[in-house]
């Protein structure tokens, strides 16, 4: 795909960022380089990779050379830490971790000393910048091109994370082909061409950034990727400005402060024509502001999710349907049923559990046999556990998940993984993660714990989990302390009334930004 773009467009701007800009030429030459220097490092075809980087140029640079090389990145994200490292690390069996040095005023190259002896088939950890002791990018990038193994398209490109509703995140094989036919058709449906200027806000190694119509979708298209380190408004309206950003990403939390700061600022935004946003619901209310705050910007609604579907409003779509549905599916070959607790087909505009089937959809998660027998339909349909409704013309509105999977303001946040580390404690003997309202995050996670003796202090919890490796978006908001917890008639712990409770009791808006 990029050398094709390449071929065609060579002195087309392909990426921009703060440091200067490369051409697509540029660009596909830094992939050869890098594709080789893989080779060289001993890096077979179908070997995976750990890509841990922030919104920098490099990560497409070594996404692209890791594609070329037949070795599949795994896309973890700078928020993770030693805990989901490991995992992934064990689970993927990976012989590389590319990092940063910094980023975000942590250091990478700490965290790649401490999961190394528990990763047995890590070989070579990569850092863009100071190095210290290990692999450095620059050495690699001055590689001579030399021989590089034939890429089969139907062949699995990477391994994404999915949402992780129990436990943490499973790894989704995505092909060649499945995933470029979701970007060729995402870069239609949103209107790319070799005049658009995509801008990466959201982190880069996410799903949505990734391909819808995302980074993929703009270099597919010939149009420029501008690269932005943070998503707040005073450092992504100049970016903006500067590079005449056309079209970007954003999850409610993050289009919230957008629309707040769009109305007070001097930076000329006037060639943002799409303002796209997903990864967690759009109220109506909301995207009624955001319309406003960016009056000649269309709003898309994107809702889908990494093991495949993708659904869109549509550029000339209808004010009602931009304001109150998350779309239709990108293809007409998207097979989508709405189903009742016996998984009988509910009438339109009827609530009911989506299932999926279709052309870039997985059959199967990555070594995951136990997941795939829940997630996955006798026919081959998925099961997303999101409940939606669905019109008489297939848009789709988004009404919840049927799992206990938080959505913190598009970061997904598993409360089995979050109560497991919970009851470790030595003052926890029980604990229950659910999700409350937020009308910052959409969903804050909210701990309630049953304590052995002495309550430990939230504060002194939270800390204590922290320091088991965990990200800081997992680590629960709130913390409450109960005497035990109601149980279904069959001696199941209720859920459902301790989320009343706890949303009840919990009533003030929650002052937490994403990460904190």
């Amino acid at each position: 795909m990029l050398r094709a773009t390449a071929a065609r467009w060579p002195d087309r701007d392909a990426v921009l960022f703060d440091g200067g800009r490369w051409s697509y030429a540029e660009l596909d030459a830094r992939v050869d380089r890098l594709a080789s220097a893989f080779v060289r490092l001993g890096f077979r075809p179908g070997d995976r990779v750990l890509v841990q980087l922030p919104n920098i140029p490099e990560f497409i640079a070594v996404v692209f050379g890791l594609f070329r090389a037949d070795v599949l990145p795994v896309f973890v994200l700078p928020a993770h830490r030693r805990a989901e490292i490991e995992h992934f690390g064990r689970h993927a069996d990976a012989v590389g971790y590319v990092i940063p040095d910094t980023f975000g005023g942590f250091d990478y190259r700490s965290l790649a000393r401490e999961v190394r002896s528990s990763i047995p088939s890590l070989r070579h950890v990569i850092v863009v910048g100071d190095a210290e002791d290990h692999t450095p990018y620059a050495g690699l990038e001055a590689t001579p091109v030399g021989p590089l193994p034939p890429v089969d398209p139907s062949s699995v490109a990477f391994l994404q994370l999915s949402g992780g509703s129990t436990g943490f995140s499973k790894l989704i094989p995505r092909t060649h082909d499945d995933y470029l036919y979701s970007v060729r058709e995402s870069a239609a449906i949103c209107g790319l061409d070799e005049t658009s200027v995509f801008m990466a806000t959201l982190p880069i190694g996410h799903n949505f950034t990734m391909s819808s119509p995302g980074i993929l979708g703009a270099l597919y298209a010939g149009s420029a990727v501008a690269l932005t380190r943070s998503p707040v408004p005073d450092v992504a309206f100049p970016i903006i400005e500067r590079f005449r950003v056309t079209i970007t990403g954003l999850v409610p939390p993050l289009a919230l402060i957008w629309e707040q700061a769009a109305r007070t600022t001097t930076a000329d935004l006037s060639s943002l024509k799409v303002l796209q946003v997903g990864g967690a619901k759009l109220t109506a209310e909301l995207a009624r502001r955001v319309r406003e705050a960016f009056p000649q910007a269309i709003l898309q609604q994107v809702f889908g999710m990494a093991e495949g579907l993708v659904n869109y409003t549509r550029l000339d779509d209808p004010e009602e349907r931009l304001i109150h549905t998350q779309g239709r599916p990108i293809s007409p070959d998207d097979e989508v049923r709405v189903v009742d607790d016996e998984g009988r087909e509910v009438s339109p505009g009827k609530a009911g559990h989506l299932l999926t089937r279709g052309p870039y959809t997985i059959r199967a998660y990555y070594n995951a046999p136990d997941a795939n027998a829940r997630a996955f339909t006798a026919d081959g349909f998925y099961r997303t556990g999101d409940v939606v409704s669905r019109d008489e013309d297939g848009y789709l509105t988004v009404l919840g998940r049927a799992t206990d999977m938080i959505n913190r303001g598009g970061e997904k946040v598993s409360a089995e993984e979050i109560e497991d580390h919970l009851i470790a404690h030595p003052q926890v003997h029980d604990a229950v993660v659910v999700a409350v309202p937020d009308p910052y995050l959409g969903e804050r996670t909210c701990a309630a714990i049953v304590p052995r003796g002495e309550a430990p202090k939230p504060a002194a919890l939270k800390a204590w989990i922290r320091q088991r490796g965990l990200a800081a978006y997992k680590i629960p908001d709130q913390i409450v302390v109960v005497d035990s917890f109601p149980e279904t008639a069959v001696g199941k712990t209720s859920r459902r009334d301790i989320r009343a409770a706890l949303r009840a009791q919990l009533s003030a808006p929650s002052q937490a930004a994403p990460g904190a």
